[in-house]
């Protein structure tokens, strides 16, 4: 633990009714008594709002602010230390001047994520919930706010616990083959060592097996609009998420780059993608992006392909196939003005829809959905999740030093102390995956993302 003392304001900037300035540390509050007075004694009551004004450490007769001090006294605090917060009020200058007569009285400006670094290195938080209020806080979807939950909860904490206490199994196994040889049952049967390994790695797989579902609640499910030119495409995005988010003109080839819009849905969000439309012949600026609309199919989860007849939607749905594996969902645009359209349903296997008049909306977004579905299935509210590429780089590890382990063990190539050095890496895996262990350069990563005051 570090010896000094942090501040920060940790709320966002901005005009607001009120800010909080967070004070963390061994002098927490005596640097707050240098720059707050508060009308009764102080330090107040722990966990106990009083009134007090706010003055400059070097200019006490002049005041910055009239606001409300809390002291959390150690060990019973977010961090585990003395916390002073000051709630002032908000907007640009009010919260920037009390931190500001707060460094001056002796504290330092916090770095990002220090608060929940020190909750973590208390012993308040395990690694892997401090993530979790990362991701809380960047949350952009109710799938990501769900998983987020789940994660702060501790469902993979307890999960990751479980995994580690199997593999040191698999090393008391060994360690009893080494010092007990001959005892009890005799010789320790290598297909029990075996039989543990393999249960451990099959759970680690199941484990790596959610890192998609977690993409998909953050960033959500890629759906490309494709077709030709003109066939409606923009004006259907608008009417998919509620509003003018791209432009659209009855001239063709108005859209020129790619535009993705995150849609709010369930079970998992939708990244909407307006493309520009493929056709042959197009300008030199117009075929750039036709060539960002083939990248963005061939990484789509969905596409819907749009078009006014049938026949350009055949063709459509050709051009795509070359260009993407995905499902797709075919739609007959502009049935307003198109009033063949809703015949052609029948013979074509196509949506009808009218952005223009929000018919075949629900019908389209229900289709989406069960496309979807077969790329990913519904998330289990149950079961935890990875959530960060750090979650899925330390399990690989793990899970390659126990094949490793598997391997050599099976063919007897290696002594039992030996071959246990892959067993002791797959802890050490986990150790630094959980936070067991006090690895800088794991810290530094983990808190590196986050915002300052938290």
């Amino acid at each position: 633990m570090r010896g000094d003392t942090i501040v920060a304001v940790a709320t966002a900037a901005g005009r607001s009714a009120i800010a909080v300035v967070r004070v963390s540390g061994r002098d927490a509050i005596e640097i707050s008594r240098r720059v707050a007075h508060p009308a009764g004694a102080w330090p107040p009551r722990a966990r106990h709002a009083v009134r007090c004004g706010i003055h400059d450490v070097d200019d006490p007769a002049t005041p910055i602010d009239d606001g409300l001090v809390t002291v959390f006294p150690a060990p019973h605090s977010y961090t585990g230390e003395t916390v002073v917060e000051f709630s002032v009020h908000g907007g640009a200058y009010v919260p920037a001047a009390v931190m500001a007569a707060l460094v001056r009285a002796g504290a330092r400006p916090a770095e990002p994520g220090e608060f929940t670094e020190r909750a973590v290195l208390a012993g308040k938080l395990d690694l892997i919930r401090a993530e979790a209020i990362g991701d809380l806080i960047d949350a952009r979807t109710r799938a990501m706010h769900r998983t987020a939950l789940r994660q702060l909860s501790g469902a993979l904490s307890r999960r990751l616990d479980a995994l580690r206490a199997s593999v040191i199994e698999i090393e008391a196994l060994l360690a009893y083959d080494v010092d007990f040889p001959g005892e009890d049952d005799g010789e320790l049967p290598r297909r029990r060592v075996l039989d543990a390994c393999d249960t451990t790695i099959a759970s680690l797989d199941a484990l790596l097996a959610t890192a998609p579902a977690a993409e998909l609640a953050r960033d959500g499910v890629t759906v490309v609009l494709a077709g030709p030119p003109n066939a409606g495409k923009s004006s259907l995005l608008n009417a998919l998420v509620g509003e003018s988010r791209v432009i659209v003109s009855d001239s063709p080839g108005t859209t020129r780059d790619a535009v993705d819009v995150l849609l709010e849905h369930d079970p998992w969000p939708l990244r909407l993608v307006d493309t520009a439309g493929l056709r042959e012949g197009a300008d030199p600026v117009e075929r750039l992006g036709i060539e960002v609309s083939a990248r963005w199919l061939s990484r789509a989860d969905v596409v819907v392909a749009c078009a006014e007849t049938p026949q350009s939607l055949a063709d459509t749905v050709v051009a795509i196939a070359r260009l993407s594996a995905a499902p797709i969902v075919r739609v007959l645009t502009k049935i307003d003005v198109a009033p063949d359209a809703g015949r052609s349903v029948k013979t074509t296997g196509a949506l009808a829809v009218s952005a223009a008049r929000g018919t075949g909306l629900s019908a389209l977004l229900a289709e989406i959905t069960t496309a979807a579905l077969t790329v990913a299935a519904p998330p289990d509210a149950a079961s935890p999740v990875i959530t960060r590429a750090r979650h899925r780089e330390a399990l690989e590890r793990a899970r390659g030093e126990l094949i490793e382990f598997r391997a050599a063990w099976s063919a007897g190539a290696l002594p039992a102390p030996v071959a246990g050095v892959h067993v002791r890496a797959a802890i050490a895996a986990l150790d630094a995956l959980i936070g067991t262990v006090d690895v800088d350069d794991v810290l530094a990563r983990v808190f590196s993302t986050f915002c300052v005051g938290k």
